[in-house]
């Protein structure tokens, strides 16, 4: 998946209660180099965040005109309302191992003599 992401000068509580009021959510890029402030636009964030692949692989993010490969590692929504409050992302390097928990799905499942008897 791809998706855009912009850099962002200003940090702390008010810059990022501004960011939000502008429908933009602040999030940070750490690992294999120098952490990177980044604003994302709230509204594409949110439905990619609903799609599985965003949180289980290797996401391409334009940044300042160049593409980088992250992984979705956190993100923070509000205890109510539907807003991403905040998002973070690792880089991913080509010469470094990951670990990655992957959703697994089984195809056939209710069909399955053993769950119909079982009535898992």
């Amino acid at each position: 998946m791809k998706f855009t992401a912009y850099e962002r000068s200003l940090q702390g509580t008010g810059a990022s209660r501004r960011l939000r009021n502008a429908d933009k959510v602040p999030g940070i890029v750490y690992g294999a180099g120098t952490p990177a402030m980044i604003e994302l636009d709230h509204n594409a964030l949110f439905f990619a965040l609903k799609k599985e692949a965003f949180h289980s692989s290797i996401l391409e993010m334009e940044l300042a005109g160049k593409t980088e490969k992250v992984l979705l590692r956190d993100f923070q929504m509000h205890a109510w309302k539907p807003i991403v409050m905040h998002i973070d992302f690792q880089r991913v390097d080509v010469s470094t191992r990951l670990r990655k928990k992957v959703p697994l799905h089984f195809e056939g499942e209710e069909n399955s003599p053993a769950v119909k008897t079982d009535k898992c």
